[in-house]
């Protein structure tokens, strides 16, 4: 397979896959284990292909972003918790980031945690979805500094492929009392700083490895990835408002046994 259609396919699973609950890294690498690539050689461009869908989370909440960016320095009160909460929620993982940057990087490797992780995480959602009661909490800036640490933390567990960051991040604020809506929001304004920061740091890491042929194929899943995410996000917050998180939640345990059971049997 060309290695230009490869790029394609991958970038049109990051579009897919960033922001709902199924784990984006972990499909990634489950479809370089289908194509037949070696994942290894495929983890630095399925980080660096993450900034076309951060760009649309900027793009359809410019305004948004644009109203707490002025208004941070207006000292509106709103802008600053708008602005404090994602600080404080992206500091735990820029820590543990850094500290067991390589060990994570060996996990990127493994496609069997990854078919592990889904199906636990499928089974997670589902007890969340069972137990927590959620209540209208008014939008991201009006979480408590707890909640936000808390979400933080829980965004943590992410690190291992397979979990996904914004599942983790939308049930963690969930259990802790916060709406749907919110929830989603906050996982998809949390993914700016922090995958913004996995991306610079695994490039400056590997600059070296990287070639001009490369960053033709990374910009070019980065394109299909911002593409198919602005649609997906869009279509996400209507899905989960009517029906919740269970069908994730399924879709997860299906991919990940089926995963396991291939996995095992090749």
């Amino acid at each position: 397979m060309s290695l230009w259609l490869t790029a394609i396919i991958l970038g049109i699973v990051e579009g897919l896959t960033e922001f709902l609950p199924v784990s984006s890294t972990g499909h990634l690498i489950l479809a370089t284990e289908l194509l037949g690539y070696d994942a290894s050689k495929w983890a630095i461009f399925n980080i660096a292909i993450q900034p076309g869908a951060i760009l649309a989370i900027v793009v359809l909440y410019r305004k948004l972003f644009w109203d707490m960016f002025t208004g941070f320095f207006r000292r509106d009160p709103v802008a600053i918790a708008f602005v404090r909460n994602l600080l404080v929620a992206f500091i735990p993982a820029v820590v543990l980031g850094l500290a067991f940057g390589d060990y994570i990087e060996t996990l990127l490797e493994n496609a069997v945690v990854v078919a592990w992780a889904l199906v636990i995480g499928g089974f997670a959602i589902l007890l969340v979805e069972k137990l927590a009661k959620p209540k209208e909490s008014g939008g991201v800036a009006k979480l408590t500094l707890r909640q936000s640490i808390m979400v933080g933390l829980v965004q943590c567990l992410a690190m291992i492929p397979g979990v996904s960051r914004s599942g983790a991040t939308i049930m963690g604020a969930m259990a802790m009392g916060v709406d749907r809506k919110t929830a989603a929001e906050f996982s998809f304004f949390l993914a700016l700083p922090t995958l913004t920061g996995a991306t610079v740091l695994q490039l400056a890491k590997h600059r070296d490895a990287i070639t001009s042929n490369d960053m033709g194929l990374i910009a070019l899943g980065a394109a299909v990835s911002f593409v198919v995410a602005w649609a997906v996000i869009k279509a996400f917050l209507a899905v989960v408002t009517r029906y919740g998180f269970a069908p994730f939640a399924w879709y997860r345990i299906i991919v990940g046994g089926a995963a396991l059971i291939w996995l095992t049997m090749r």
